[in-house]
């Protein structure tokens, strides 16, 4: 899932042979360009300097370009299933062709699986726990912990993770990983997924794995990936797990979900909701669960996730500070899969000792 990071090109006159070539050193955010092959199978790391440099072009010049350097378009076909026809380029078409579906020596494929990519947002500060991606009494660090247990998901094509600083690219580069250097002043994790998503086209639905998150179960990863496969209608995915203990469901930091008979949230509250009005403790152990925790990994279709920044803070969102009461207050459809399971993330230094002592006892 690795590859070569690239620079983006900021001079529009520069030769183009010069403006992608492997690093010489780490850049600004701004400077960052990756583009993602929408492979089933393959995440390996590609270019695209032809066709940023043909957005700087106007028609003619456009044209003389693809003269010379042999620029094939879709076919009308092809065309009239897009909003505006892509360039597609020799040395990629055989490759995208393969693996999306468009394509082959038997005729046209039918693409069965959406095309899907796991974006870890990392930010170096952290209220209760300082820097605790980089804690590494293990051996490891938490971010990288997190980034080879997010490795075992079979259905996204690849892992980038959106850090916000030079200290976290570092880490990341240094054990083989993909990073994504995003602008530090951004708000949110939701922000740095959506940086990401805006330099990768070819992806359908992006999977927001938290960098603090090291037990995170690939099959939890894939199942969010299944859950915007089988509902097309809905925007997000998400996932929640059983509560069975009754100081879990009166705890605020837990968040709870209630659900329709689709898997379709209804609401999200740090209340526990449902309310028994008669309580009984049989409502802990019984099947299908009455309550249900709420997990932070969620998948979004990317055009949703583009209009996040568009959404102004909604008045139950503020109440409860629940990012995710924003999309469902906006009308937003989102399916929830249900695991066995918490993921058991790191927020205090009581969180890392106990994943330093389960780790050290396998």
């Amino acid at each position: 899932m690795t590859g070569v990071t690239h620079h983006k090109c900021l001079n529009p006159e520069a030769d183009v042979s010069t403006c992608f070539q492997p690093k010489a050193r780490r850049p600004q955010w701004g400077e960052l360009k990756l583009i993602w092959d929408c492979s089933s199978r393959c995440g390996s790391l590609t270019t695209k300097a032809d066709s940023l440099l043909c957005s700087r072009m106007d028609a003619k010049q456009m044209t003389q370009y693809a003269d010379s350097s042999q620029i094939t378009s879709r076919s009308q076909s092809d065309a009239a299933r897009s909003v505006s026809t892509e360039i597609r380029f020799p040395r990629l078409a055989a490759l995208q062709d393969a693996v999306c579906g468009q394509a082959s020596s038997h005729g046209p494929l039918v693409q069965t699986q959406t095309c899907s990519q796991i974006v870890i947002p990392a930010r170096l500060a952290s209220t209760r726990l300082p820097e605790k991606l980089l804690l590494r009494e293990t051996g490891k660090t938490v971010l990288q912990h997190t980034y080879e247990a997010a490795q075992a998901a079979q259905r996204p094509t690849g892992i980038i993770v959106a850090v916000d600083s030079l200290r976290l690219q570092s880490e990341v580069e240094s054990f083989g990983g993909q990073a994504f250097l995003t602008d530090p002043d951004l708000p949110s994790g939701t922000d740095r997924v959506a940086a990401v998503a805006r330099h990768l086209e070819e992806v359908d639905v992006f999977i927001n794995v938290q960098g603090d998150e090291p037990e995170i179960a690939g099959q939890a990863i894939d199942l969010v990936a299944q859950l915007l496969e089988d509902n097309p209608t809905a925007d997000v995915a998400t996932l929640a797990a059983p509560i069975r203990q009754r100081e879990r469901l009166d705890d605020p930091s837990c968040v709870k979900v209630v659900c329709d008979h689709q898997g379709r949230a209804l609401y999200f509250s740090r209340s526990t909701i449902p309310h028994a009005r008669s309580w009984d403790d049989a409502l802990l152990s019984c099947d299908p669960p009455a309550f249900l925790q709420h997990m932070g990994i969620y998948g979004y279709r990317r055009d949703f996730l583009l209009q996040l920044s568009e959404l102004p803070p909604s008045p139950l969102e503020q109440l409860e500070r629940l990012e995710q009461l924003r999309f469902l207050q906006a009308g937003c459809h989102i399916v929830v899969g249900i695991v066995g399971q918490p993921t058991q993330g790191i927020d205090t230094w009581n969180d890392y000792r106990a994943f330093v002592r389960r780790r050290c006892a396998c």
